[in-house]
């Protein structure tokens, strides 16, 4: 079988379930695991490289308001490796290729590819997606196996979580973008809870949603946790940098002891695929070491001096 993925999640859900090898061609922005880099890109952006977030932002609001498409297809190349299955999204054109998009390619394609879509908005959804691509790629006993695996580790985090007292929960506002702000969305709040953290934001399931710095500085949080959509942390200290050294902030640090942390949320958070577990375990580790450990290769967060 010869499997197309059009978004990042997926891709590392395929290599998740052992189908690597199956693998033919991937999105632009398909980087994990490391062995899907060199396959066939598929989509591209219309976003200019090199601009700034408040200019990121200007830029897919007005095509997203117009009905504009921010990724394209490549057609030909799609068309030459002529897939059996097809993996893509029907959750947010903000983050790949739209479903609408890949349902009109289909009819140029031969050999009548199975598509299969994926939505997931929390966690269970997740685990949901690992059987649904099993099913799809006739491997239903890997996707129980990986599924197993998955919801253990999550279950060991809600399990020490279960030991805190309430006092003892730190209020978090989750950011996913800091100019303008927007909270971390989906399953954000969930992940938060589950570590022993009380959202400041946000609901299960529900989007990002825009916040302003008053928002912000009346929530209150004991600890903002950074994890910016599509910037690794290189590019995001860039953004933090400047988050720090604004009126709003100042105003927020003057009134409060709030603590600043920062993740790759390009890898770790963005990506409603097998790594949220991952997300999972960097976030509780990062509210309460003494009780939740790091498995080994994931990073901690990077607390700033304030």
């Amino acid at each position: 079988m010869k499997i197309v993925s059009l978004l990042p999640s997926a891709t590392e859900l395929v290599c998740g379930l052992g189908l690597r090898d199956h693998l033919v061609g991937v999105s632009h922005e398909c980087d994990y695991p490391p062995s899907v880099v060199g396959l066939p890109i598929l989509t591209s952006s219309r976003i200019p490289p090199g601009l700034d977030s408040v200019e990121i932002d200007r830029l897919v609001t007005d095509q997203l308001k117009n009905d504009e498409a921010l990724y394209d297809l490549v057609m030909d190349a799609l068309i030459n490796l002529e897939p059996d299955l097809i993996v893509t999204q029907a959750l947010c054109d903000v983050c790949a290729v739209s479903g609408n998009d890949v349902a009109k390619a289909i009819h140029g394609l031969s050999g009548n590819p199975k598509v299969v879509n994926l939505e997931p908005i929390c966690l269970n959804d997740v685990l949901d997606t690992v059987e649904l691509l099993a099913l799809a790629a006739n491997c239903v006993e890997q996707g129980v196996r990986y599924r197993k695996e998955l919801q253990a580790r999550i279950d060991t985090v809600a399990k020490r979580s279960a030991t805190i007292r309430t006092e003892h929960k730190p209020k978090v506002a989750l950011l996913d973008w800091l100019d303008p702000l927007f909270d971390g969305g989906h399953w954000s709040p969930e992940i938060i809870s589950l570590s022993g953290g009380e959202p400041c934001f946000g609901a299960k399931r529900e989007p990002s949603q825009r916040r302003t710095w008053q928002q912000l500085i009346a929530a209150q949080p004991d600890v903002i946790f950074i994890a910016l959509c599509g910037f690794n942390i290189e590019r995001s200290l860039q953004d933090v940098d400047l988050f720090l050294k604004t009126a709003g902030f100042g105003n927020l640090s003057n009134r409060s002891n709030t603590k600043v942390f920062l993740v790759d949320g390009n890898a770790y958070f963005s990506r409603p695929g097998p790594r949220l577990v991952d997300a999972l375990e960097i976030m509780a580790h990062t509210l309460h070491p003494e009780i939740h450990s790091l498995s080994e290769g994931l990073p901690s967060a990077i607390q700033f001096n304030i």
